[in-house]
């Protein structure tokens, strides 16, 4: 049989309350208890049962990550510091991907609420969320991730952690610009998303300070998918009013472009400037390597689940609101038009 924490008491020679404390990464425990109890633990291969912890504890010591689209490498960088986070802390992290689908958020929301997680973070949420309302409402420990939805600022208990999109767009509408481009398309994601209106907001502004009229038939939402990005730089690259450059809601749709710019025979940045937006890992492998806007991507990951884990073991502070800053990265896929 499985050994039992129990056994591991008996070994070291010290209370169940004690070998509890040791798991539990307590500081009211000498060294040389510490060390007694974990080569106990190994010796008899002790698995901690999570089960009876949580119902000694009411807690599950565990999260659960809501993310849109796992294989967009922004959305795994940033599972990524959520789960060094949670791990550094003690903490388990489930990991459940939406695929910007409502319902199936819905479902996820219902389960993860039956297995009696301690605190969601949701990196899925269109503006107007009923799921993430309803969590709200309910009053689960909640941060959002990278998303915002209206009226949250009237919450006083939900943390937010978002970057500077706005900036972030005019940054990369700034730098087409002061290279010579006027003839700038951009092409991003859901329009239900916040960060594409304000990636939009930034692209507009940028031409209104540089005396660029804002032509709404340069402007183009659709999916954050490859297949759009390339489908929609085919369509706009075959027009007669073509862009000498196109801004990407994210690096996956600029991939999509630079596969569209390949196919028709167009050298980038020679015919066709692009910028990408992330950073991903996408953007330093592409062909050629994409000049995008840098999100610090991790690091809002982890401060997302070190913020959660702080109120669920009693911080009180008024919710917060984190704005990370973006940069512009500048690497071979722009250039000043012919």
């Amino acid at each position: 049989m499985p050994a039992t924490i129990y056994d591991v008491a008996k070994k070291a020679g010290v209370s169940i309350a004690t070998v509890s404390r040791v798991l539990n990464k307590k500081d009211n425990v000498s060294e040389e208890t510490k060390q007694r109890v974990m080569d106990a633990i190994e010796e008899l291969n002790y698995v901690p049962n999570m089960i009876a912890s949580a119902l000694m504890t009411k807690k599950m010591s565990t999260l659960s990550l809501l993310i849109p689209d796992v294989i967009n490498p922004f959305f795994s960088e940033i599972a990524r510091g959520v789960e060094d986070a949670a791990n550094n802390y003690n903490y388990n992290v489930i990991v459940c991907n939406t695929d910007y689908d409502l319902k199936k958020e819905a479902v996820y929301l219902n389960l993860l609420k039956q297995k009696s997680v301690d605190g969601f973070i949701v990196a899925s949420a269109i503006y107007n969320d009923k799921n993430v309302y309803d969590l709200i409402k309910q009053d689960y420990p909640l941060v959002l991730l990278g998303r915002e939805i209206d009226g949250i600022e009237k919450n006083t208990r939900t943390d937010v952690i978002v970057s500077n999109d706005i900036c972030g767009g005019y940054q990369a509408t700034k730098h087409l610009i002061e290279l010579g481009h006027r003839k700038i398309d951009l092409i991003l994601g859901p329009k239900e998303i916040k960060v594409n209106r304000d990636r939009e907001k930034g692209y507009r502004k940028a031409l209104r300070d540089h005396g660029i009229a804002v032509d709404k038939n340069r402007i183009h939402n659709g999916r954050f998918k490859i297949e759009f990005g390339c489908s929609k730089a085919l369509e706009i690259l075959r027009k007669k009013e073509q862009p000498t450059a196109i801004f990407a809601g994210n690096d996956i749709i600029a991939i999509g472009v630079l596969r569209a710019a390949k196919s028709l025979g167009y050298d980038v940045p020679g015919d066709l400037s692009v910028v990408g937006y992330d950073n991903t890992i996408l953007a330093e492998i592409a062909d050629p390597p994409l000049t995008t806007i840098n999100q610090q991507m991790y690091k809002m990951g982890y401060m997302a689940a070190e913020m959660l884990i702080k109120r669920l073991k009693g911080d009180k502070k008024p919710a917060q609101r984190v704005i990370f800053e973006t940069k512009l990265v500048v690497r071979k896929s722009t250039a000043k038009p012919r």
